[in-house]
C-alpha cells in the first residue's frame, strides 16, 4: 500500500470529503503539471493550506492513481519533493518522436529575418536590426532552432558580436545548392522590409 501510517495513526484525509479531497488533488495535478520540475511538499502544502502530511498524502493518492491507470506520465516521489514526468516504460514512443523530422512555418518577421543573414552573412544581430528597424532576438533564436542559421565567428568590432550565416539546411528547404543561386535582392525589397517591420511596431502599439 502507498499510503504507509503508522499503526494506530488514522488517516487526516479520512476526515476530508470526496469531493474536496479531488479538487485539492487536481491543484496538486496542475501545478505539479506547469512546474516541470520537483517541488517541494512544504511549498506544495502552502499553496493548497494543508498540513505538510495532509499533502504528502494527496500527492501519495495521486502518484497511485496514475499508476492504477497506465496513464503516459507518474509523479514521482524526490525525498521530500514531487515531480511529474514521463512514464519510464512509455520512452520508446518518446525517442520516436524526437527522431522525427521537424516541420517549420516562417512568418514573414522570420523570412524577412532569414532573407538578410542570406544576402548580407556574415551579419550581426545589430546589423539585422538596423535593416529591420526592431528587434531580430525572437526570430534569430527562432531561425537557429529551425537550423536555417547559425554562428559563423565573431566580427572584430568592440564586444566582438557574433556573426550569423546561413547553413546547409538552408539551402535545401529552398532548394539551391549554393548562396550564388539566389535572386538578386535590390534595395527596394530591403526598404519593403523595414516599412514592413514598422507597421508590426505601430499594431502592437495601437493594440
Amino acid at each position: 500500500m502507498i499510503l504507509k501510517l503508522q499503526k494506530g495513526k488514522r488517516s487526516r484525509l479520512t476526515d476530508m470529503d470526496k469531493k474536496e479531497k479531488k479538487k485539492w488533488k487536481a491543484v496538486l495535478e496542475s501545478i505539479l503539471f506547469t512546474m516541470g520540475d520537483s517541488v517541494e511538499v512544504s511549498r506544495l502544502a502552502g499553496v493548497i493550506e494543508q498540513e505538510e502530511d495532509v499533502t504528502r498524502e494527496l500527492l501519495l493518492e495521486l502518484k497511485k492513481d496514475y499508476e492504477k491507470e497506465g496513464r503516459g506520465m507518474t509523479i514521482m516521489q524526490l525525498e521530500d519533493s514531487f515531480q511529474m514526468c514521463s512514464n519510464a516504460d512509455l520512452y520508446e514512443y518518446l525517442i520516436k518522436i524526437v527522431k522525427t523530422p521537424r516541420k517549420y512555418v516562417l512568418t514573414d518577421s522570420l523570412l524577412e529575418t532569414l532573407s538578410i543573414v542570406a544576402y548580407k552573412q556574415p551579419v550581426t544581430k545589430m546589423e539585422i536590426e538596423k535593416i529591420r528597424g526592431v528587434s531580430c532576438e525572437h526570430a534569430v533564436n527562432r531561425l537557429l532552432d529551425f537550423e536555417l542559421i547559425k554562428e559563423v565567428g565573431r566580427k572584430d568590432a568592440p564586444g566582438r558580436p557574433i556573426l550569423l550565416g546561413t547553413t546547409e539546411q538552408f539551402l535545401r528547404s529552398f532548394g539551391v545548392n549554393s548562396l550564388t543561386e539566389l535572386p538578386e535582392m535590390n534595395v527596394d525589397q530591403m526598404v519593403a522590409f523595414r516599412e514592413e517591420a514598422e507597421k508590426e511596431v505601430q499594431l502592437r502599439l495601437d493594440i
